[in-house]
């Protein structure tokens, strides 16, 4: 059972709150195309803190392993993920200094209104996932190691050489 999960992140922060949880596959609707099924869940804790200056920030967790397709074999990969993001929340409407630009130890999260946390969760995993997932050793499927493949225009050169 799906249920809605938002918080007005800066009020987390300022109470330094804490939300822990399970998150069903099924729930998250961007990562279906990328796993083998949509069975299983991942674990989250977010918690509101606060920076060394008083930036108000969410320091969200997520732990899990996401069965996905290995591009090399093409069978199942299962992929850990051990994901600890700490997010700075700034006005949605703000524009990044040149620092904070180059700043590569935190993460902005540009935040108007209620965050989702859902959709907060599934972006740090889409964000994580690797581009190409694959077993460290394996082999291409069968049917590509089955020897050489006509070439496709095989056909063709055997009908001109016919014309002619």
């Amino acid at each position: 059972m799906s249920q809605q999960l938002e918080i007005d992140a800066h009020r987390f922060v300022r109470e330094a709150r804490r939300l822990e949880g399970w998150l069903d596959l099924a729930e998250l609707p961007r990562l279906h195309d990328l796993v083998t099924e949509v069975a299983g869940g991942l674990e989250y804790r977010l918690q509101g803190v606060r920076g060394e200056r008083g930036q108000p920030r969410l320091r969200l967790e997520v732990r899990g392993v996401l069965p996905l397709v290995c591009q090399r074999c093409l069978g199942v990969v299962e992929e850990a993920l051990e994901i600890d993001s700490l997010l700075e929340l700034v006005a949605a409407d703000s524009e990044p200094t040149q620092e904070e630009l180059e700043d590569d130890s935190i993460d902005y999260l540009p935040v108007s209104g209620n965050l989702d946390v859902k959709a907060l969760v599934e972006d740090e995993i889409l964000l994580a996932l690797p581009v190409a997932p694959r077993h460290e050793t394996c082999s291409p499927p069968a049917s590509a190691q089955a020897g050489a493949a006509p070439h496709p225009f095989a056909a063709l050169a055997v009908l001109k050489t016919k014309l002619n």
